[in-house]
């Protein structure tokens, strides 16, 4: 079932919304893509902080 603004992963209830909705976006295509839960939401997670501090 895809994540989405209003139903999430416990792991990103602390992050900040704009790093939590990058990280959603990461782990719903990480899972289309064939991963598992447990290794989408960490990889997604990391992903999103770097790409949005890049932007920074």
């Amino acid at each position: 079932m895809p994540w989405s603004k209003n139903d999430y992963p416990p792991a990103m209830k602390n992050l900040d919304e704009d790093v939590r909705m990058k990280a959603i976006e990461i782990a719903n295509a990480l899972l289309d893509d064939g991963n598992d839960e447990g290794k989408a939401i960490p990889i997604a997670i990391d992903t999103a902080k770097k790409a949005l501090d890049e932007e920074k």
